[in-house]
């Protein structure tokens, strides 16, 4: 039997064009390959996740590649360079935890190593990840280094959290800021996955996933290598619904439809079944929030695009936001603003959920 590989390695991106929904600062690098304007210091900061590490070790494998495509600015992956760096053995290019290196002497010992000039290929370079987590008297001994290194040298800092980094560190490094992935871009390479690993799975499905990443396309990953072992290659977004413990959107359709109808018992009997499922009611109030922001915006042509979910989804906002007027939309959302805001200081949390209910119900009713 073959050892497994999570998915989050098995497709981590190898070149720059396959670096995921992270375009601007991948076309920003390979520029500066092409015209040589190297800074000696670069910092990568952004959210988990999201490909800074990942675009520092292909950076780092590209301005060391021996037979560079000049055109595509794509390392060649057969030079001695680029094996080298492709089973982990590169002499050139090291990759550092601060987390677990974040000590005077750490840093000591990689200015020393710093002074040794590369043994193939141009660069010597240092990917120091969780930069954030170097101690003050670590950081103030890396300054001068950082500031005046070798030609030959160039360091790649990657941090979660660029507010712990003290700015004379800031000021001697290129940032690049990275974004969060957006879901229509998570979702795309979850196709990709899918299709490359033979399992089946719907678009509701994978935007699901994607939602339920938050961002982080690792997480993304993740979730979905779950989810195959979980559905054994056959993903769809009841099992997606029922194993990521995601409260299902054809509640809010429906709950929608009742409140709009003045149906008070069948909106409480609703909510009754969405706390027997284990939801908390703060989540629920957050969820409906989102879901009576979405009918808004599904009002207009122009803002439906606003929705960060499938097309068959924004279908049934479509069809389901014109039964509202504004007025209604933006009542029910106050009340649950308001419902929001008083739920963490009520004695009977319940109580509070089913009167808001109550009174969106009440406004069905007076229109």
């Amino acid at each position: 039997m073959e050892n497994f590989i999570v998915s989050a390695r098995k497709y981590r991106p190898a070149s720059f064009d396959t670096v995921v929904g992270q375009k601007s600062i991948t076309n920003t690098l390979k520029n500066a390959i092409s015209t040589n304007h190297l800074a000696q210091a670069y910092l990568c900061t952004g959210p988990r996740g999201v490909g800074k590490t990942t675009t520092a070790r292909i950076f780092a494998k590209t301005i060391n590649c021996m037979n560079l495509d000049t055109n595509k600015i794509e390392a060649c992956d057969i030079c001695e360079s680029c094996k080298s760096f492709a089973t982990n053995s590169s002499f050139n290019i090291y990759e550092l935890d601060a987390a677990s290196n974040n000590s005077v002497d750490d840093i000591r010992q990689l200015v020393d190593q710093v002074r040794i000039p590369p043994q193939v290929g141009k660069y010597k370079i240092y990917i120091i990840d969780e930069v954030h987590m170097l101690s003050t008297q670590a950081f103030n001994a890396f300054l001068k280094t950082l500031e005046e290194p070798p030609t030959y040298v160039k360091f790649i800092l990657a941090t979660t959290e660029r507010h712990k980094i003290i700015p004379t560190i800031l000021s001697r490094c290129q940032v690049f800021n990275f974004n969060r992935i957006t879901v229509k871009d998570m979702a795309e390479h979850l196709r990709y996955v899918t299709q490359s690993e033979g399992v089946n799975a719907d678009d509701d499905s994978l935007h699901l996933i994607a939602e339920k990443a938050d961002g982080s396309l690792r997480d993304a990953l993740s979730i979905f290598d779950q989810l195959v072992s979980f559905t054994t290659g056959e993903i769809s977004y009841a099992k997606v619904v029922e194993n990521l413990h995601v409260l299902d959107q054809d509640y809010f359709f429906r709950m929608t439809h009742e409140i709009l109808q003045g149906n008070i018992s069948t909106v409480l009997v609703l909510l009754n079944q969405i706390i027997d499922k284990g939801f908390d009611g703060q989540h629920f109030i957050i969820v409906l929030g989102e879901h009576l922001r979405s009918l808004m915006i599904s009002r207009d042509p122009e803002t439906i695009d606003l929705m960060d979910t499938s097309d068959s989804i924004k279908e049934k906002y479509r069809l389901q936001a014109p039964l509202f007027n504004t007025s209604f939309i933006i009542k029910c959302l106050d009340l649950n603003n308001q419902c929001d805001i008083n739920y963490r200081m009520s004695n009977n949390k319940r109580l509070l959920l089913e009167l808001s209910l109550m009174q969106m119900c009440g406004l069905a009713q007076g229109m």
